[in-house]
């Protein structure tokens, strides 16, 4: 293939020739252009305020239709228009979205969009449209905010240029951390879980005071994350040090629970937070699903009896139940228990994106409030200087009174006049009198400012008492600005005031803030027990019933065996044996595979049951081979129609898992025939063409899976296709002790007893002979 694509949308050159680029560099660059527009445009938030670029123009249009915090609401569709219109091109419905999620306060730690009407809710269900909602900034916004009218950031153009943005926010807070941020991006994600304020101001704090501090000294301040759901912490101190340090780790996350006493005995649980960003109806479809599927024995009901709070009552299935074991299996088994990742992939400098540690991430957002603070106070500092120019006008004018208004009436031109008029003389003698020696600037000349100043006074204000107060505004704003000048001229002074603004932070957002308080726990996880699955089930006797088309189920107590028992037309009974509920049985495939299955998760007998096959995964074309009750002691003899086969301990047969495990290995026409205890010494064998065999148990090797070896030689004969088939195969094999000899039922209830097999006896893998007197015609032992 050519590297060169003739595009016929080609723009042609001056000459009329059109260009043609290497398609690797035409995709590159397009792709890394998407990728870099990704990146920092809409996944990865901004270190220094934590916001991406939709919810900072959110915040910004509420603030230019003046929607604080102590104003009106206005609809959500306004809102989401005007940030569409100005300064979001992209899709009204993601804009509205954003905005909602920031109104939900179990989703954002501290909301900044206050929501009125139905912004959605913890059991997952989305907001109104935003015709039906309406929406205003919270306090914490206008923090953010705060200074943006100061020159406090850079502005840029917006998407078509007709209006202006700022590229990032103030934030007296540092937002990445309080409220933290999620995104997927191009190779590149960011998961950063909410923290408390008060914490992050103190360790803010604590970077100011000492800039060298080490990131494990600032988890004394940041012990964790503070999740807006409440639960509880139970990551190691040290795995959570790890995390903070290199900026990539996960938090293990619980719900918050308390054992409630119902008298006599009786108890519940009631479980009062749930893990960050788990949907409570989905949380407890699952454990619904748990009880359904009797995962979890000892659990026997959940109910939802939340309002405004949550509440969730688990029911244990008996009082004898230890809560801890019954709350460690749901653990490991819902989301009571999650993992909240994090990776604190951020924008440093709104440019470069970087996995920082703790320290990083609180140190841009210092050095932003740094450059925060130094432009707002060289704003100041102009504002300071033009206003002492205006004041040093209406002083002149105070002074030089009759002039002025002289000059107003009958000069035709009063403008120019003032400028050209010199006050210095009249100006020095009359401050000297009120110790007043500053001279207007220009050497007694007006400039224009001061002279639009004076022409626009108020005819009110020339009494002697706005004389005073021009004076004494004066003299305060020369001292502001000396100390404006000496906080530009010393950082020790800069990071003062920094210092100071995040303890007002921290007294404005701390504990006497509504949902100030830390609310996430930590502490350290228990060890749960593991405790057998057999444990927690009530012990009662049951008959398991399986038909020959595989409807298993379980009849209450150890009911007579030979008992008349229902089944579907055409099906009738297969096997049918005492067990308890306590027990665990295994079912054998003809595809070589053992499955497990819990006596106490069978269902009831009432019905006809239900099929085996929707339990575990056996596949159509497999039949069952044998169903039995697990013996962890025991060891099983298994064996394919191939006539291979050996010895396997029944411990290691055990699957977890419905798809179950493979033990016996099979050719491409072979099954599994058989699978026998091993409970003598000797094996019998017989085939389907009727060869019978006896030979030594010690020549069968012990393995776990595998195909085995030859248990009896078959022959090889014609087909009717003329391909080669097994002359038989393998019917069936027991075992048996050889001092006492071998029995077999003959059918109507009769048994025969063959007391020496010297005559049947070989070596394995023999071919046999014919078998002893009154064995059964079909070749089975039972």
């Amino acid at each position: 293939m050519s590297d060169l694509v003739d595009d016929p949308n080609m723009k042609p050159t001056s000459g009329g020739e059109a260009v043609s680029e290497p398609l690797r560099r035409a995709i590159g660059e397009r792709y890394l252009t998407y990728a870099l527009s990704t990146i920092m445009h809409r996944a990865l938030p901004d270190a220094r305020d934590g916001l991406k670029p939709v919810h900072r123009r959110i915040l910004y249009a509420m603030r230019e239709l003046k929607l604080s915090s102590s104003g009106g609401f206005r609809k959500s569709a306004k809102i989401s228009g005007d940030v569409m219109g100005n300064y979001h091109p992209h899709g009204d419905a993601a804009i509205y979205d954003a905005m909602a999620r920031l109104a939900q306060d179990f989703n954002v730690r501290y909301p900044l969009v206050d929501g009125q009407g139905n912004f959605g809710n913890i059991d997952g269900d989305n907001p109104a449209a935003s015709r039906y909602t309406e929406a205003r900034m919270t306090i914490v916004a206008e923090a953010l905010l705060e200074g943006l009218n100061e020159d406090a950031v850079d502005f840029r153009d917006n998407y078509d240029g007709t209006l202006r943005e700022p590229v990032v926010l103030p934030a007296q807070f540092p937002h990445l951390l309080a409220n933290g941020s999620s995104g997927i991006a191009v190779g590149m994600a960011t998961n950063i879980p909410p923290h408390n304020i008060a914490e992050l101001c103190d360790a803010c704090l604590h970077l100011i005071k000492t800039p060298d501090a080490r990131d494990d000294t600032l988890l004394k301040y940041v012990p964790g994350p503070d999740f807006p759901t409440g639960g509880v912490i139970v990551e190691p101190p040290e795995n959570i040090a790890t995390a903070y340090r290199t900026g990539r780790g996960s938090f293990r996350l619980r719900c918050k629970y308390e054992v409630e006493d119902l008298g006599r005995g009786q108890w519940q649980i009631v479980v009062t937070e749930i893990p960050y960003q788990v949907q409570k109806s989905r949380l407890i479809e699952k454990i619904a699903e748990l009880i359904q599927t009797k995962k979890i024995p000892i659990l026997a009901d959940i109910r939802d009896e939340s309002a405004d709070d949550i509440r969730m009552i688990i029911e244990p299935r008996s009082k004898n139940v230890d809560p801890e074991v019954l709350m460690g299996m749901l653990y490991r088994n819902s989301d009571l228990e999650v993992r909240f990742s994090l990776n604190m992939n951020v924008l440093i400098d709104g440019v470069t994106p970087k996995v920082c540690s703790l320290k990083e991430v609180l140190r841009a957002f210092l050095d932003h409030r740094q450059e925060v603070l130094l432009r707002r106070s060289r704003h100041r500092l102009a504002k300071i200087d033009h206003r002492l120019e205006v004041l040093e006008g209406f002083i002149t004018a105070f002074l030089n009174l009759d002039r002025v208004i002289d000059i107003i009436r009958y000069d035709d031109d009063p403008k120019a006049a003032m400028m050209r008029e010199d006050w210095s003389r009249d100006f020095i003698r009359a401050t000297s009198e009120a110790d007043y020696v500053t001279p207007p600037p220009g050497e007694g000349e007006l400039s224009e400012v001061q002279v639009d100043a004076i022409l626009n006074m108020r005819l009110r204000s020339l009494r002697r008492l706005e004389e005073m107060e021009l004076r004494r505004e004066y003299d305060e704003l020369l001292r502001e600005r000396q100390d404006i000048e000496d906080l530009l001229d010393s950082e020790d002074l800069q990071w003062a005031r920094i210092a100071e603004q995040l303890k007002e932070t921290k007294k404005t957002f701390g504990k006497d803030y509504e949902g100030g308080a830390r609310r996430t726990r930590l502490e350290e996880a228990g060890e749960v027990e593991e405790v057998p699955l057999e444990a927690m089930i009530d012990r009662e006797p049951i008959t398991v019933v399986c038909s020959q088309m595989g409807w298993i189920r379980a009849m209450t107590g150890h009911i007579d065996l030979n008992r008349e028992l229902k089944f579907k037309d055409g099906d009738g009974p297969r096997f049918i044996f005492h067990a308890e509920t306590t027990d665990r049985l295994l079912v054998f495939g003809s595809n070589g595979r053992f499955y497990t299955l819990s006596a106490a998760s069978l269902p009831g007998g009432r019905g006809m049951g239900e099929p085996l096959r929707l339990m575990v995964d056996l596949p159509n074309e497999a039949e069952i081979v044998d169903l039995f009750i697990h013996r962890p002691d025991r060891k099983l003899l298994v064996a394919s129609s191939a006539g291979n086969g050996f010895v396997v301990p029944e411990a290691d047969v055990v699957a977890q898992t419905r798809t179950g495990k493979q033990v016996l290995n099979l050719g491409d026409a072979a099954r599994a025939q058989v699978c026998r205890p091993m409970l003598g010494d000797h094996v019998a064998i017989v085939s389907q063409n009727g060869k019978f065999l006896v030979f030594p148990a010690s020549e069968l090797p012990e393995m776990t899976r595998g195909k085995g070896v030859r248990l009896q030689k078959y022959n090889m004969a014609r087909g009717k296709q003329g391909s080669l088939e097994l002359d038989g195969g393998l019917s069936d094999l027991t075992t048996f002790d050889w001092a006492e000899g071998l029995s077999w039922e003959m059918g109507g209830g009769k048994t025969r007893h063959e007391p020496d097999m010297t005559e049947w006896l070989g070596k394995r893998a023999g071919v046999g002979k014919r078998p002893p007197y009154g064995f059964p015609r079909d070749n089975k032992f039972t």
